[in-house]
């Protein structure tokens, strides 16, 4: 049972009186403001509620009921989403200096975690979904190269599932980094439901990662900023990862955030394979419902490592038109103005929808229906506006690295035009947000492809972060000569 929900619940509507944190007292009058129901439940390091940084009883209890379900040595929770274990895990497993073998399609945070530690990094690029161009699966071949030519890398981190759902093969890239001695860092903030129904991938606890991060809240149902991280086996240092922990975390951890986590687990551990099978039900029937359409088309990839649909998770919905007949962007906001059907984001040549156990089948099917209508009013010689066949760069161009990240993030910058950065080295992150993947890093040298690909963005109508106005910040020239 969800037993810190419980526990809250009692607590409330027990006659004890808070002399202490939080400010609102559980005050529900009116004055205590619009959350005011929820203020019954948040309180703070309590008698009888446990300590999430010294977690020996309840906390301890529900974190160990989350390794039992995932099948981990330990699990942790989470409550500054999976940005704090991100960082956690590389400051556990990597001293400060040494070498990060990193895909380089990974999440930001990743590049932040890097920052932090003052690290080099070695890039894995992925392969190419060539359908929709966004980035696809880590070959392992890759892992063993790096690895093979560069002794000085402490650990590999890769992204799996990616943001649009396509799975690499983990048990392979494990058994390669453990091969060398390193340990294995999987982003799997999109697959919290991996290896709860037979349909879905395996989760990377499962397969050899030695530490796995889960954002909850991006598939599962618990609040957002919710996730777990599990870590096996003997290459990580457990005191070393729950000190980073105590560090990257709130020393005020939400309790409403916790019993969230708490309730989450419950209805995974009673209903999650059921709802998982309902739900894969409701993707093979949309999937059959839009096969009569001219355009509108929905990814797909063959599987290439073992195991039944192991290829592409399930829960994400990518959608693109053939030929790109009409952009991304455009089906976004189609979907979005004319059929308020809000999607997860948009990128150049496609749509991206996130499903999950609580989808209803009403919503499935107004998805469906919109989608078949969509198909219809497209006209023969459609044409998109945006970026074709274009992708990130981040995903598959070699970054022309020329300073370290680390050193390049605090030197002196200025902001000039965009159009006038081709040969100049970036001084902040340019992304999309989502996913939150930079198309240039610091230290990187901004040449004419990054540029056109930033500037079709724009004109698409995507925002840039890093990119806004028209400018970006570039490292002052007065202060390096290359």
């Amino acid at each position: 049972m969800a037993e810190l929900y419980e526990r809250l619940e009692e607590y409330r509507d027990s006659d004890y009186y808070p002399f202490h944190m939080p400010g609102h007292k559980r005050n529900k009058e009116s004055a205590a403001g619009v959350l005011a129901d929820v203020y019954g439940l948040d309180i703070t390091e309590i008698d009888g509620f446990d300590n999430l940084h010294c977690a020996a009883e309840i906390l301890k209890k529900e974190q160990e009921r989350a390794a039992r379900i995932y099948g981990s040595e330990a699990s942790y929770f989470l409550v500054n989403g999976s940005t704090s274990g991100i960082l956690s895990a590389i400051a556990a497993v990597l001293k400060r200096g040494s070498r990060l073998l990193m895909a380089r399609n990974c999440h930001k945070s990743v590049y932040h975690g890097v920052y932090l530690r003052e690290l080099e990094i070695s890039y894995l690029y992925p392969d190419i979904w060539k359908e929709c161009g966004a980035a696809g699966e880590m070959l392992p071949e890759s892992v063993e190269k790096e690895l093979r030519e560069c002794s000085d890398i402490g650990a590999v981190l890769v992204t799996s599932p990616t943001y649009e759902g396509v799975v690499s093969d983990i048990k392979e890239i494990a058994l390669i980094a453990h091969k060398y001695g390193k340990p294995l860092i999987v982003d799997e903030a999109h697959g919290a439901h991996f290896g709860l129904h037979e349909e879905y991938p395996e989760s990377s606890v499962k397969l050899g990662a030695d530490i796995v991060i889960h954002s909850l809240h991006k598939t599962l149902p618990s609040m957002t900023q919710t996730a777990l991280i599990h870590v096996n086996g003997n290459l990580v240092d457990r005191g070393r990862l729950e000190r980073y922990l105590r560090i990257f975390q709130t020393s005020s951890p939400s309790y409403v955030l916790m019993a969230s986590i708490s309730s989450c687990l419950d209805i995974i551990e009673k209903e999650g394979k059921e709802r998982l099978g309902r739900l894969k039900e409701a993707r093979d029937y949309l999937e059959k419902e839009l096969s009569i359409c001219n355009y509108i088309k929905i990814g797909k990839k063959a599987p290439q490592i073992d195991g039944p649909k192991a290829a592409l998770d399930p829960c994400k919905l990518v959608m693109y038109a053939e030929k790109g007949r009409i952009s991304g962007q455009q089906l976004y906001h189609i979907l979005r103005n004319k059929y308020h059907l809000q999607m997860e984001m948009a990128a150049g040549t496609y749509v991206l929808a996130i499903l999950s156990p609580m989808d209803t089948r009403s919503g499935i099917d107004r998805l469906c229906r919109a989608l078949l209508e969509i198909d219809k009013s497209i006209k023969k010689g459609d044409k998109g506006i945006g970026l074709g066949g274009k992708m990130m760069p981040a995903a598959a161009d070699k970054a022309d690295t020329v300073l370290p990240l680390t050193q390049a993030y605090d030197m002196e910058q200025e902001s000039i035009e965009l159009e006038k950065a081709c040969g100049r080295i970036a001084a902040e992150f340019i992304n999309l947000y989502p996913p939150g993947i930079p198309i240039a890093v610091p230290g990187e040298r901004i040449n004419e492809n990054i540029i056109k690909i930033i500037l079709a963005y724009r004109n698409a109508d995507f925002h840039v972060q890093g990119a806004e106005k028209g400018k970006i910040r570039v490292i002052k020239e007065c202060c390096c000569s290359v």
